[in-house]
């Protein structure tokens, strides 16, 4: 599983971090899936090996502007460029009224069909062919989710020495059994595909929390996670002095629930414009990972856009791009 850095602000732009972005993939550039679309998302997509024509959902965890307001944009540049596969946007009801009053007044329209899922639902879950996802409900000063993807179809190993033991000879139907299927012999048995086979590892799994100024309301879906992605808006001391309205976590926070959780990778992201990176900034990026490395002892990300990261099957992470493990 790899997943991309489009935008890691928090609320505006800076010169080096657009707002809040990211693309998902399981096993190559498409399918992909995108959560959250700041504005300016289609052209960060433009730098890097993504197209809309591939993206198979759009995941929104809430509805401000520097998750959402790159929807318009992006949905009729897809259309423009040919799309014509329906697109399934997972999202609070209120984006599928933004996005149809954004079109009905800019004289637009779409080549496809926009499928949109209620994100707030109780009973939500959505899947296709390669990962399942659920979510969580986080504090924020509007209603706000947390994605949990969860890789499934994973590769099975056949139990070659159990089938030679029954009987059973090698054909079509070891093929169907190693890609999960039950079969029926001639003679009338039915074969479980998970009684002749084992999966041999863990599935890969992710979480990518929207804004939330509680990250224990993560604690149960962060049980068998292998990585975290949460916003660290802020230092400790600048929380404090900024106050509890904007409801966002400090770097303090997360690092001290990941290290709780046990969570083996914590990648931090949404960062106060304030934060500068260049040489002699201030306040600078690094006091936020200074900060986390005082409470998080995992291994510990700061997310800069076009950022590329790979979770392998071996459950380890690292950063293609660039070293920015702490």
């Amino acid at each position: 599983m790899e997943f991309t850095f489009l935008g890691t602000s928090a609320g505006t732009p800076t010169r080096s971090r657009n707002v809040s972005g990211l693309a998902l993939c399981h096993s190559g550039p498409k399918p992909w899936y995108l959560i959250d679309c700041g504005e300016g998302t289609q052209h960060q997509l433009l730098r890097t090996r993504y197209s809309v024509v591939q993206l198979r959902a759009i995941f929104i965890t809430h509805i401000h502007g520097d998750h959402t307001f790159g929807l318009p944009g992006l949905l009729t540049s897809a259309s423009m460029l040919g799309r014509t596969e329906p697109l399934d946007i997972i999202a609070p009801t209120q984006v599928q009224r933004f996005i149809s009053a954004v079109l009905a007044n800019s004289d637009s329209s779409l080549s496809y069909s926009l499928n949109f899922i209620d994100s707030e639902a109780s009973d939500f879950q959505w899947q296709d062919e390669h990962v399942r996802v659920t979510n969580v409900a986080l504090s924020h000063r509007v209603a706000c989710r947390a994605y949990v993807f969860t890789e499934q179809s994973l590769e099975r190993q056949l139990l070659q020495d159990k089938l030679s033991a029954e009987g059973i000879e090698p054909g079509p139907g070891w093929g169907e059994l190693q890609k999960g299927n039950d079969i029926t012999l001639e003679d009338g048995r039915l074969l479980r595909s998970d009684d002749y086979t084992h999966i041999p590892r863990a599935a890969r799994r992710l979480i990518v929390a929207g804004d939330n100024d509680t990250p224990d309301l993560l604690a149960g879906a962060c049980e068998g996670t292998h990585v975290l992605i949460h916003e660290a808006t802020y230092t400790q001391d600048v929380a404090d002095r900024v106050g509890p309205w904007p409801q966002h976590s400090s770097a303090e926070q997360v690092a001290r629930f990941a290290q709780q959780a046990h969570l083996p990778n914590l990648v931090l992201t949404h960062f106060s414009s304030r934060y500068q990176s260049g040489p002699g900034g201030a306040p600078h990026i690094n006091q936020l990972a200074a900060e986390a490395m005082q409470h998080y002892k995992g291994q510990l990300f700061l997310a800069q856009d076009f950022d590329t990261y790979r979770l392998e099957k071996d459950l380890s992470l690292s950063c293609l791009t660039q070293t920015h493990s702490i």
